[in-house]
């Protein structure tokens, strides 16, 4: 398994280890003791969700406050998907930055994204499946998101916003500089 930091060093890829052969394919997608050992803290993840959706199909870019942040491990286990991180953490040297990785059933990467960021995807296959582990569970009055087609941000999703499929409540999500529930870069989100 291979970890490499990203442009933001809090936000990890994943390059698992695939073994092959004209059977098929094995491969280990998550180890706590790898991941923590080079973290250098624990992650309990307690909750998988999965989800299948159609190309253009746009989910984020949402997360939790604190005390039910999430950190998130997500895959694509079908297709393929832009996956988005930014940088929510107030004082931080990349608040507002993003990352974004193309995650697909080929190339198996996956992303850690760590509390303290926005997440969010762009479907860019048919018939996609999407799975991640997250480290607390989903707490509606928690539950917080930014749009997806904030200025500020830069984020190109890769796809036409026209060809884009929202739902109604990330069609109405506010800009990163007119939210208030943030996180603060100094607070230890793990203790």
């Amino acid at each position: 398994m291979k970890f490499i930091r990203t442009n933001i060093p809090d936000v990890i890829i994943i390059e698992p280890k695939v073994h092959g052969d004209e059977r098929g394919y094995f491969v280990e997608t998550y180890r706590a003791d790898k991941l923590e050992a080079f973290l250098g803290y624990k992650i309990n993840f307690c909750q998988d969700n999965e989800s299948k959706s159609s190309r253009g199909v746009l989910r984020g870019l949402h997360y939790q406050l604190h005390p039910t942040a999430q950190t998130k491990l997500v895959r694509v286990i079908q297709g393929k998907v832009l996956d988005v991180a930014v940088d929510i953490r107030k004082g931080s040297p990349t608040f507002g930055k993003h990352v974004c990785v193309e995650l697909t059933a080929e190339n198996k990467r996956q992303l850690l994204v760590p509390r303290g960021f926005a997440h969010g995807f762009v479907v860019l296959e048919d018939d996609t499946i999407f799975a991640y582990k997250v480290d607390n569970y989903y707490s509606p009055e928690n539950d917080r998101g930014i749009a997806f087609d904030d200025e500020d941000l830069g984020i190109d999703w890769k796809i036409s916003k026209e060809e884009l499929l929202l739902s109604e409540k990330d069609t109405k999500q506010p800009i990163l500089s007119e939210t208030e529930d943030i996180f603060d870069y100094t607070a230890n989100y793990y203790a």
